[in-house]
């Protein structure tokens, strides 16, 4: 009994898409050839998403599995396999959709309530498995649709609270689902509507003025009225405000009063504001303060003017005499009151810089001028100038900090900065500027100058010259010496020490290079030379030498070293060969006689 399994396949009956409702067969078909005619036992087993839904032993080659009504939850990838005395065989898979989801059924847990509650709903699609979305709705009248969205993992059923707000009067509900399929998104029906009607608390309020708000004058006396009409009145709040700042408010009450003299900053938008809970209503007023007279203005005879001068500030309203005036002057303290009057005129000294305004009052209403900004100036004087470092000498190739001061003069004062005939720089300061020249050169000996000016009449005040020494520094110090290289035991040796550029005076410095260095000698020149001569030499002084320069640039420059080497003279020569002859010729002498000796033995 020879068999094998050609292939196994799977199929769906009536079709892969599948109505919702309808009935639906999943038919596993096995392929099987066989040497001869003989009965085998075959075990289906079918497979949706992987999770096995239906088995049967059968010896025919085709397994049914019949779903009567088929739900959104069959949808899914279909295979099978089948097996016979020990072999087995895999199907294809196979995508079935059944289209169409459950209406779902949604409840609400109140048909009544008032405005500030809470609606609670639940909408149950029964037949579906999760995961699904949930589509809640809010419906009122003559306004779109609030819809809440809600997904849900584990479980058929979802839970949504909605707030009962303003205005809300008879409310509909319903619900629909939504599930993800292969080939996008499936929506549900929608659900049955839902009512729900809403009771109110408390009826929007009203707001009134007296006079009206639109024939209101400034000195005019405002008052606003605010009511409602309430079922409750405990936890009753009427609050007034104007843009975002309260002005009044009531507890426990139904109506609520406010009023003031009006002025054009009180034109603008009221608005009061009932509150009970968790409810809110709010009723929105215009108002519009007409002009009683228009703002006054300050003029200025002058307002820039040197001290002991005449200042003369008047105050007028275009169009309007009756008035009271008052002339004041700002300060961080508060105003000061100059006088009750249209006009004032003054004889000026620095002190009086500042800013001005005059006041109009008319009916109790007082209106203030824009400011006016009074400038007194006292003359500069004349500036000095002089180098930051106190020095005036720079040493060349370096920069110079320049100082022009001016101690007294009314502030902003503009300082210029010359070099020669030509400005390098103008400053705007208070009493002082600095001025940086990087630029120095072997000609820059002098001519530096400073102005100094303000707005005072009497113009420009200028410095001294201010002459500034350039320092050379000192470059390629050199060292020499008579004899040069050996010098006999005794004698005299001149070091010459010089250098190739450097302002005088220039100190100059000999050392001996030994273990550690040794100043021989120092010496100050207005030269670029000096010659130091050593007395006497000695053998000690055999040795290194080199020599130092500097100046008050403050840079030490040394030379190269050179070597003295100090030997005998001719004659200690002579001395020392004649005693040595001498010897050599006494020794001589011994040795003849010893030997003479020894052989007449």
């Amino acid at each position: 009994q020879v068999f094998t399994f050609n292939k196994v396949e799977i199929r769906v009956q009536p079709s892969v898409k599948v109505k919702n409702g309808a009935p639906m067969s999943i038919i596993c078909h096995a392929d099987i050839s066989k040497n001869t005619d003989f009965q085998l036992k075959h075990n289906f087993t079918i497979f949706k998403d992987g999770k096995l839904v239906f088995m049967t032993l059968s010896d025919k080659e085709d397994a049914r599995y019949e779903i009567p009504v088929a739900k959104s939850a069959d949808t899914g990838d279909y295979e099978c396999t089948v097996q016979a005395d020990g072999k087995k065989s895999f199907s294809n898979s196979i995508y079935v959709w059944v289209a169409g989801m459950t209406k779902p059924i949604l409840t609400a847990d109140k048909k009544e309530v008032s405005e500030g509650e809470v609606v609670k709903l639940r909408c149950e699609l029964p037949e579906e498995v999760p995961p699904l979305v949930f589509f809640f709705r809010k419906i009122k009248t003559n306004s779109a649709p609030k819809e809440k969205r809600v997904p849900e993992q584990n479980q058929n059923f979802s839970e949504v609270e909605f707030p009962v707000e303003e205005g809300d009067n008879i409310l509909q509900f319903d619900c629909f689902g939504k599930r993800q399929v292969r080939s996008g998104w499936e929506s549900s029906q929608h659900s049955n509507s839902t009512l729900v009607t809403v009771k109110e608390p408390f009826i929007k309020p009203t707001l009134i003025t007296r006079p009206s708000s639109r024939n209101v004058t400034e000195g005019d006396r405002i008052e606003f009225e605010c009511s409602t009409e309430v079922a409750q009145m405990r936890g009753i709040e009427i609050i007034f405000q104007k843009n975002r700042t309260i002005l009044n408010s009531v507890r426990d009450e139904k109506s609520l009063k406010y009023s003031t003299v009006a002025t054009q900053e009180d034109s603008g938008e009221y608005l009061c504001k009932v509150e009970q809970g968790a409810v809110s209503k709010t009723t929105k007023l215009n108002v519009f303060v007409s002009e009683l007279f228009p703002k006054p203005t300050l003029s200025a005879s002058m307002t820039k003017l040197d001290e002991s001068k005449d200042l003369i500030l008047s105050c007028s309203i275009n169009g309007f005499q009756r008035a009271n005036f008052s002339i004041v002057r700002k300060s961080s303290r508060g105003d000061i009151l100059l006088k009750n009057s249209r006009v004032l005129a003054i004889k000026v000294n620095v002190n009086d810089t500042g800013s001005y305004t005059c006041k109009a009052e008319v009916k109790g209403i007082v209106k203030e001028s824009k400011r006016v900004r009074i400038n007194v100036y006292a003359p500069v004087s004349k500036p000095t100038l002089s180098v930051v470092s106190s020095s005036p000498e720079v040493v060349l190739g370096k920069p110079l900090q320049l100082i022009c001061h001016s101690a007294m003069g009314t502030p902003p004062i503009t300082f210029t900065f010359y070099k020669g005939d030509e400005i390098k720089k103008n400053v705007t300061n208070d009493t002082y500027a600095t001025f940086l020249d990087e630029d120095i050169g072997l000609n820059d000996n002098g001519g530096y100058k400073c102005d100094a000016r303000n707005n005072h009449s009497s113009g420009v005040k200028t410095s001294n010259i201010l002459n500034v020494t350039v320092i050379v520094p000192i470059r390629d110090a050199s060292l020499g010496s008579v004899p040069y290289g050996e010098v006999e035991v005794g004698s005299d040796t001149a070091f010459l020490c010089s250098v190739k550029e450097g302002s005088w005076p220039i100190d100059f410095k000999f050392f001996k290079k030994t273990d550690h260095e040794v100043l021989l000698h120092e010496v100050r020149e207005y030269s670029d030379r000096t010659i130091w001569h050593k007395k006497t030499m000695k053998r000690k002084d055999t040795g290194t030498y080199y020599c130092m320069a500097s100046n008050r640039a403050s840079m030490d420059v040394r030379s190269r070293p050179i070597t003295i080497s100090v030997i005998l003279a001719a004659w200690q020569k002579g001395v020392i060969a004649a005693f040595v002859l001498t010897a050599m010729a006494g020794a001589g002498a011994v040795a003849l006689w010893w030997f003479l000796r020894k052989k007449k033995k």
